[in-house]
């Protein structure tokens, strides 16, 4: 059976301490969605770990990594991060049917961007565009690289290419293919004999729910489905091949790139989340923007995703606050609501305020939490509707509490 990870907020909640706390008890580590416009950091000991397309289970020995279907590549981005691990062969494989990000696919999102009255607030990585290639049915696949000649035929009877871009598509491909035909595998057959053999599967979303193309705060929003419905197309897997889901959210909010945060602080309050939690994106450098915890969207994407637990992140990034607050409902066109709407720039938060505590840094017990942290886990799974099982109280992966 699979076990999934999935992020229930805006993105960077932490999701790669998880997979990378929980890999050794899996064989296999998949990530089925997005591109190089996500960031895990892990952090082991004195080493940190940037990831950006290869599953955060690499750092385990035994597990076997794959770049599932439905995740866009960037093949320099991927051979750059490669390198940091040395030999990859035999534990990193890449589905021949994933899609591959070429060079003017980055120049139309950063020209998008540019040229938008509402700029969505991309990494300007060439993501969407891709994206677009794929479902105009003109996308070109990692399967190709296994015939250049036949490839650059297709790619010169595309009239929205300039000679140039021709040029530069074929140069880097020349460059980059033979160094990735190695990890290039038919992964769903693998993950299904994997199934056969009993072994155990983690699924490693990338983004946030908030950012889903169909469920998020559209239109800004990521190019793929963030939610647990998409590990199954992303990977090839069944639906019924995924056991559990795991939520991953902080103990408060941030979102980068623009659109709806009805939780967020613009004062005092969240310069100091972003100084504390150290908000700034692993991919870009942006700083994040900042609020308190959402219990209303929590429970809409728990909702999305059918979450069976919960990993609440950052709790030490709290510590020291007199009290905090959370998002309990929103103010809408007059009326007080519970729901996420499809509008949810046009809401204000309704605030519930709770005592703060001293200290909760590096605390591996639960019944070692001061009693106003635990008051505020408790309120969170009384408003979310979903039990918390794992509370992060620091970077490196041993400082986590299980309950």
């Amino acid at each position: 059976m699979a076990d999934l990870i999935v992020g229930i907020q805006w993105g960077d909640e932490g999701k790669g301490k998880i997979v990378d706390a929980l890999a050794k008890d899996y064989d296999f580590v998949v990530r089925y969605q997005g591109g190089h416009n996500a960031g895990h950091t892990i952090v082991v000991g004195e080493k940190k770990y940037a990831l950006h397309l290869i599953p955060s289970g690499v750092i385990t020995p035994h597990c076997k990594n794959i770049i599932g279907n439905g995740v866009v590549i960037d093949l320099q981005a991927l051979l750059d991060e490669i390198e940091q691990f040395g030999d990859l062969q035999g534990r990193l494989f890449i589905s021949d049917r994933a899609h591959l990000i070429l060079p003017f696919h980055q120049e139309r999102d950063i020209m998008s961007e540019a040229e938008s009255k509402t700029a969505i607030g991309t990494t300007g990585k060439g993501i969407g565009p891709t994206y677009c290639d794929k479902v105009g049915r003109i996308g070109i696949r990692m399967c190709d690289l296994h015939d250049l000649d036949a490839l650059e035929s297709r790619i010169l009877e595309r009239k929205d290419l300039e000679d140039r871009q021709t040029k530069s598509i074929m140069k880097l491909l020349k460059h980059t293919a033979h160094k990735i035909l190695p990890f290039i595998a038919d992964t769903a057959s693998m993950l299904w004999q994997a199934q056969k053999n009993g072994q155990k599967i983690l699924l490693e979303g990338a983004q946030g729910s908030m950012l889903d193309i169909d469920h998020g705060t559209y239109p800004f929003v990521t190019s793929s489905t963030t939610i647990a419905s998409g590990a199954c197309s992303g990977s090839g897997l069944p639906p019924k091949a995924v056991q559990k889901v795991i939520g991953i959210c902080k103990a408060y909010c941030t979102r980068v790139g623009n659109g709806a945060f009805p939780s967020e602080e613009f004062g005092e309050i969240g310069e100091l989340l972003r100084k504390k939690g150290a908000e700034f994106g692993t991919t870009t450098g942006r700083a994040r923007r900042c609020g308190w915890f959402d219990a209303v969207a929590a429970r809409y994407a728990c909702n999305l995703n059918g979450c069976d637990e919960l990993a609440l992140m950052k709790l030490d990034v709290l510590d020291g606050f007199e009290e905090v607050k959370v998002c309990v409902g929103y103010e809408y066109r007059g009326q007080k609501i519970d729901y996420v709407p499809s509008d949810l720039d046009n809401t204000k938060p309704i605030y519930e305020t709770y005592a703060g505590w001293k200290s909760s840094a590096n605390t591996t017990k639960y019944d070692e939490l001061e009693p106003n942290a635990q008051s505020y886990i408790n309120a969170l799974e009384k408003l979310v509707g979903v039990k918390i099982s794992i509370i992060s109280t620091g970077a490196d992966r041993s400082k986590s509490i299980y309950r």
